[in-house]
């Protein structure tokens, strides 16, 4: 693995490069980049995806997001769906500047919201030729529909309510207010895919120093309420399609709607037992996803086909 930086417009970029096994820099190898999920940094998930991913031959790239972890933009801790999307892009620059890439072999693995910003920049960037997502997630459509999807889009109104009153009062001196990506107290009320992130990122299971399960809600919340990752998929998503969820997790009508409204080359794996988080660290449901994973991208990103 390679710690190495890359420029998004104005934005420096810090993402973790892994190599597959006997790399030689004269090579012509198949790339991935892959998304983590909100509130999540390269060093979690989407660096697990992309070590075993690098087992495979493939070179995998994992970053963290604008506006978190280790890359640059200010104010830290901005969730912002449109900045997402273009960091796919430009992850996919860097990876076509290396030599011992093929620019017409680079794929994408998208995790929880990281899926939903994979499908968005796959289906606007055609330098992608294929997508795969595990525990997929919409974050705007998680955020107006609640976790699992069964409030209508009006229901965020409070939470808009909310976020602009207290853009008022920063406008007016006061401190940046942060929400929390994942509840950090825990009650009987809360869905048990939320009560496993809790202990993924809060706990000594994957807790990390740079995944601080905050965000700016005054300038947060517009962006994601306003965002569709899906919308118009009907239409761009050109490319080949992968999409891998537990048949347990509360976050799997967003894999469903995703498969149903795609209309290129597509499949959908639904892993029995498994639910959202299972699909973050636990070998057993890691493994059956890079199990899918890698005939996938080695017939998608093949050399024939560039």
């Amino acid at each position: 693995m390679e710690a190495i930086t890359f420029a998004n417009g104005p934005i420096t970029m810090a993402g973790n490069l892994h190599l597959p096994p006997d790399f030689d820099p004269k090579g012509g190898y198949a790339a991935v980049v892959t998304v983590h999920p909100g509130g999540g940094v390269k060093e979690q998930t989407a660096g697990l995806y992309a070590s075993k991913m690098a087992e495979q031959g493939f070179v995998a790239l994992a970053f963290d997001a604008s506006y978190q972890g280790d890359s640059g933009g200010e104010p830290h801790f901005l969730e912002d769906p449109s900045r997402r999307v273009e960091d796919v892009h430009a992850a996919v620059d860097y990876l076509q500047s290396l030599d011992y890439v093929d620019t017409e072999r680079i794929g994408v693995v998208g995790i929880c919201a990281g899926g939903g910003y994979g499908v968005n920049a796959t289906m606007t960037d055609s330098r992608i030729k294929a997508i795969a997502t595990v525990s997929a997630l919409n974050i705007g459509s998680a955020w107006r529909k609640g976790w699992f999807g069964t409030e209508p889009d009006s229901a965020a109104v409070p939470v808009r309510d909310a976020a602009s009153t207290q853009r008022t009062a920063e406008a007016g001196g006061a401190d940046a207010f942060m929400a929390e990506y994942v509840p950090s107290t825990l009650d009987g009320s809360v869905p048990r895919d939320l009560a496993e992130a809790h202990d993924y990122y809060l706990t000594p299971r994957a807790q990390h120093p740079n995944a601080q399960n905050k965000y700016s809600l005054a300038l947060s919340i517009p962006r994601i309420l306003a965002f569709d990752a899906f919308h118009l998929v009907e239409d761009l998503l050109t490319q080949p399609t992968l999409i891998v969820a537990g048949s347990e997790a509360g976050s799997l009508w967003h894999s469903t709607e995703l498969y149903s409204r795609a209309r290129g080359e597509k499949k959908l794996v639904i892993v029995e037992g498994g639910a959202h988080m299972d699909f973050y660290d636990v070998p057993k449901y890691v493994d059956r996803a890079v199990a899918e994973f890698t005939p996938f991208f080695r017939e998608k990103l093949a050399a024939n086909q560039s």
